[in-house]
């Protein structure tokens, strides 16, 4: 890859781009976000959690957001909600990943997997769990090729959609870093 990627932790200087990438990949807008996030959510987030963004230039092409499970329960998340009907991590510690979004121009250049790996260093040996709706492929075949595992499936809005779950050592994140 010719371009020069830069993947950090998000700061409040980062919110107008992650909010601009959000928008730009919602469904209304043919992308394969199943919620949007406000500034205020995002901020949030960031206080409890490091939520990952990739440049490119000044752009930001890329962002990995991260939530604990204590602070997913003061939300209340009904889609959430669900998804933990459906599975119960063996622990308290395990978070929820996602959303996960790559601007078009990026796709398949490998990018979420840079993200991820940043984002294993930054949280290492906890359960980070996820939930991807059944038809998008593209992004089923991407975190199974990360190594995550299916562990459960769930109905919400007359959707499917299938869990996702990873463990991974400090050691094993520092690997997949370099």
């Amino acid at each position: 890859m010719a371009e020069n990627i830069d993947i950090k932790v998000a700061n409040a200087m980062d919110l107008e781009g992650i909010l601009k990438l959000q928008s730009e990949n919602q469904i209304s807008q043919g992308g394969t976000l199943s919620a949007e996030l406000s500034r205020n959510q995002i901020e949030e987030m960031m206080t409890d959690m490091p939520q990952i963004v990739a440049y490119i230039n000044d752009e930001i092409v890329g962002f990995l957001l991260t939530t604990s499970q204590a602070a997913n329960r003061k939300r209340q998340v009904p889609i959430v909600d669900a998804m933990f009907s459906s599975y119960t991590p063996p622990n308290t510690n395990s978070y929820i990943y996602g959303p996960v979004c790559v601007s078009q121009s990026q796709r398949g250049k490998g990018l979420a997997q840079m993200m991820f790996n940043e984002l294993l260093y930054r949280a290492p040996n906890r359960e980070g769990i996820l939930f991807i709706k059944s038809d998008n492929e593209s992004s089923l075949r991407a975190h199974e090729k990360m190594g995550l595992k299916k562990v459960s499936s769930f109905n919400f809005n007359t959707a499917e959609f299938h869990v996702f779950s990873y463990l991974f050592s400090s050691n094993e994140a520092k690997e997949e870093r370099k």
